[in-house]
């Protein structure tokens, strides 16, 4: 018998959770791309179920900073351990392959790196810059670490002026402390909150199934709205392995579409909610909703 802890994870997952991962020509070409460079990407380094949709419409979320975390969460599928020294040719190979791959909008995301001082700042700043440079009409988005939340990191990152700045809230708070690997619940919040008061444009995201309660979802999303976030996506948790944390609950695409229509109550000028939603999933509709609520204004 399953410990009790772990006997949701024994359940059929539902009808709702099943996906293709059919291949295309378009996903061998980015993953050709990709690889060419030495470069990674949460899709391949975080298991994420949407990549071969994603990859075939020829987008990737690039991660920099290389593929080793300094954190361990329970949730997360990228590995921990002591990375290797950044790659300082890093910044030049990702603005290549997005000028390779014609993007459009371009999403950027990394391990957490506390083994440096900057916690990578001065990389993500340059990846930035040479994105712009080599692609001018490209949006960028970017999901950053916490930093421990400190403004001068942060303000080294947002002085490259990225389109949208994100950092995921990931859990409520209750869970935070058994999920996530030496963040802080608050410390996420204060990140958040110094990227809206800086004029960027605030993302966050969350996943359910955890053990939440309706009402902690709801208070998680207050948090986030108030702290400035204008984008939220909340996503069903999917564990990698079964030595990472056990999924409490499937939950419904009625409930995920309940959460979606709360936060736009709230005033959150784009929310993408349902089981297979993740931070970076058709990230470039958020881009346009948040634009039309500014044009509006």
């Amino acid at each position: 018998m399953p410990k009790a802890k772990e006997q949701f994870e024994y359940l059929r997952k539902p009808d709702w959770l099943k996906i293709s991962l059919r291949s295309t020509a378009n996903t061998a070409e980015v993953e050709q791309i990709v690889e060419g460079r030495c470069l990674h990407t949460i899709c391949s380094s975080g298991m994420c179920p949407n990549k071969a949709e994603c990859w075939s419409r020829r987008t990737a979320t690039f991660m920099i900073l290389g593929d080793i975390c300094t954190r361990n969460c329970r949730f997360c599928a990228t590995q921990t351990g002591r990375p290797l020294p950044p790659d300082e040719a890093e910044p030049d190979k990702v603005a290549e392959s997005v000028k390779l791959m014609g993007l459009k909008h371009v999403v950027v995301t990394s391990v957490t790196r506390d083994d440096l001082d900057d916690h990578g700042a001065a990389i993500w700043a340059r990846t930035v810059e040479a994105i712009r440079r080599e692609n001018p009409d490209a949006t960028i988005e970017l999901l950053i670490s916490d930093m421990d939340a400190r403004p001068e990191l942060l303000d080294v990152v947002l002085a490259s002026r990225p389109d949208i700045v994100g950092h995921n809230i990931e859990t409520v708070e209750r869970l935070t402390p058994e999920v996530r690997s030496r963040a802080k619940y608050r410390t996420s919040l204060q990140t958040l909150k110094h990227i809206a008061d800086s004029g960027a444009v605030a993302k966050s995201g969350l996943m359910v199934g955890l053990g939440e309660s309706e009402e902690e979802v709801l208070t998680t999303l207050r948090d986030l709205r108030e702290a400035g976030v204008s984008i939220v996506t909340l996503g069903q948790y999917l564990r990698p392995t079964k030595e990472h944390y056990p999924v409490r609950a499937y939950i419904t695409p009625e409930k995920f579409e309940e959460y979606r229509l709360k936060a736009l109550e709230m005033g959150f000028a784009y929310c993408a909610s349902a089981p297979l939603v993740r931070s970076s999933y058709l990230a470039d509709a958020a881009l346009e909703a948040v634009r039309e609520v500014c044009r509006k204004k």
